[in-house]
């Protein structure tokens, strides 16, 4: 299998959410790559471990909303952008995180596929579920980078 370089934008679920932060570029960053953390400031993680570093081809399986996955990180640009994905229950997801500093802080953006057999079976409730998953996750990381400010 070939390492993706960008999520699947033949996938019949997309989602594409953004969100300013009013924190420093460093704070957002770290926040976001301490993945064994994320269940204490993001609720609808229930579980999260790192195994190694988080740098490419080290794995994280985590826990949200029911469903646990083993990621693979495919790609980190250090302070500016992040992908990773995995495959569970027959979905195949592929995440991309950008970061991008701004005056007043950081400009977030994630886009994310899915593509399976499940996904082709229930569009538009998978579609519903990631895009209600990414902007409270976006929600909560701006309310914890904001709060340590």
């Amino acid at each position: 299998m070939t390492t993706p370089t960008d999520i699947d934008r033949n996938a019949p679920v997309i989602a594409h959410h953004e969100i300013d932060i009013s924190a420093p570029l460093e704070r957002v960053w770290d926040l976001h790559i301490q993945v064994d953390d994320w269940p204490r400031w993001n609720t609808e993680v229930t579980a999260a471990k790192l195994d190694g570093a988080f740098v490419p081809g080290s794995s994280f399986t985590w826990t949200s909303y029911d469903f646990t996955v083993t990621s693979t990180i495919y790609d980190v640009e250090d302070r500016a952008r992040i992908l990773w994905g995995g495959a569970a229950q027959g979905i195949m997801g592929t995440h991309e995180w950008l970061f991008e500093p701004t005056g007043e802080g950081v400009h977030v953006t994630t886009n994310e596929s899915f593509a399976g057999d499940p996904v082709e079976a229930d569009t538009a409730g998978l579609q519903a579920l990631l895009d209600s998953s990414l902007t409270t996750w976006l929600a909560r990381m701006k309310t914890q980078a904001e709060s340590t400010a």
